[in-house]
């Protein structure tokens, strides 16, 4: 078996890499083991000095990590850099403060003394997606690394290369060889591995169907498990919000990545009193991006990753106009590119509401008043992120209470931040990744008692 590396702009073949076999995969996993007897034992401070050496990296090499990044998935080369950077920051932010993060937590109790301690567990396996193929994998993997655990990533296979890559730079930086692995398998050979020992956990970014498959085999092995799965993000828009920036945010949340995000906005709720602005505003902005060559610099928006997920989202959006809801503009396909599109009118019930569209198509719900548009914000399978849009912070402080998400940013788009906890409920998974929360997860919270 090999996988393709195909741009998805030209539908060339990059590069093919052929799977890694039984006997490389056994290698990798005793590698990684014997690394992790080693890291645990490594003082934090030379795992933190090796960690700010793979920033160095990164940021020295931005445009060359961007442009395969490019290359592989189709994103723009300037939205590609700025991923690698902000791989670099959250790398240089965990380096500079994981040492409390990882210090024993003292407890009151009839004892002499009695502490929580945060202890690395082994192999993590991280089973990681196209859409941010940098991202998604530093994010979840840097704390992870300096904590004292070892990694076995299998990526998206049509992003191999960017896999790869990444395992490379992290033996640039100075880690043992172990510490930081990419196997080249396909999905359906999960099992095997989660069911080994040496695995102590796994991570999966990825569509709720992905998700359910892993959890249970998880759940078959006794491993702990994060899941960061789908989203239908709402972007609530109450009468006395600033439209003006309101607008310009939400075309931005929606269609940054070529809206290949799970936490871009897909549903725009607005309240009634103040949707035809808002509905004029955004046509405008979405009419005026460009669509095309991600390595053009004035290139707003590049191709989607794959000929299927267009074909998907056409259809999506094909069966919500069925149904009811208008098209204001965008939505020509060809290939791997898709303008991006404007749906009006779409309703509970639509395809374009009830579904993840995974692609840069925007859907516009008119809600009567703030009630209604907090419902209809909660009317989805999915909470991972929402975003409130009011000049009223009291109102919105209180209105966030009642946003059922993970995530729920007041006048601004959702976005990771390792400050930030991150992660969703309901059927956008479970568990935190980033800030203290995602230092922990995968970590043994050792009682330690004295008489």
């Amino acid at each position: 078996m090999t996988f393709k590396s195909i741009n998805p702009y030209t539908q060339e073949t990059i590069a093919e890499y052929p799977a890694h076999t039984a006997a490389e995969i056994e290698k990798k996993m005793q590698d990684g083991w014997k690394a992790f007897a080693s890291l645990r034992q490594t003082a934090v401070e030379q795992r933190a000095a090796w960690m700010l050496q793979a920033a160095a990296l990164l940021k020295n090499n931005a445009t060359e990590h961007g442009s395969l990044i490019s290359r592989e998935m189709g994103k723009t080369l300037k939205e590609a850099k700025a991923e690698v950077l902000k791989c670099a920051a959250t790398a240089e932010y965990y380096a500079e403060h994981i040492q409390p993060m990882l210090e024993p937590r003292l407890i009151a109790s009839d004892g002499r003394k009695s502490y929580a301690a945060f202890e690395a567990k082994g192999i993590v396996l991280a089973i990681m997606p196209w859409n941010f193929p940098y991202w998604q994998v530093f994010r979840f993997a840097i704390p992870n690394i300096l904590a004292g655990n070892t990694v076995i990533l299998k990526h998206a296979s049509n992003v191999s290369g960017c896999g790869l890559a990444i395992e490379k730079l992290f033996r640039e930086a100075g880690f043992p060889e172990g510490v930081f692995q990419a196997v080249l398998v396909s999905s359906k050979e999960m099992e095997p591995l989660i069911a080994d020992a040496r695995v102590q956990g796994v991570t999966l970014t990825g569509s709720t169907p992905a998700g359910k498959s892993v959890g249970q085999l998880a759940g078959k092995y006794i491993k702990k498990s994060v899941l960061e799965l789908g989203g239908s993000d709402p972007f609530v828009v109450l009468r006395d919000a600033d439209l003006i920036e309101a607008a310009k945010t939400a075309v931005k949340a929606r269609m940054q990545n070529a809206g290949q995000s799970c936490i871009a906005a897909k549903r725009w709720i607005v309240e009634k009193a103040v949707a035809d602005d808002f509905i004029q505003q955004v046509q405008s902005i979405i009419t005026s991006l460009k669509q095309g060559d991600p390595f053009a610099a004035d290139t707003d928006t590049g191709p989607m990753a794959r000929p299927d997920l267009a074909e998907e989202l056409e259809k999506q959006m094909e069966k919500s106009i069925g149904q009811g809801a208008q098209l204001l503009a965008g939505g020509e396909r060809n290939g791997c590119n898709f303008t991006p599109a404007l749906l009006t009118g779409v309703k509970p019930g639509m395809t374009a509401f009830e579904e993840e569209t995974f692609g840069p198509l925007a859907a516009v719900t008119i809600a009567d008043d703030e009630g209604a548009a907090i419902r209809l914000a909660n009317q989805t399978a999915f909470g991972l992120g929402s975003s409130l849009w009011t000049r009223d912070l009291e109102k919105a402080t209180r209105l966030a209470t009642l946003i059922d998400s993970g995530n729920v940013f007041i006048n601004a788009m959702v976005r990771s931040d390792a400050r930030l906890p991150f992660g969703g409920v309901k059927q956008s998974g479970y568990g935190r990744e980033l800030s203290l929360e995602g230092v922990h997860e995968f970590l043994n919270i050792k009682t330690v008692y004295v008489q």
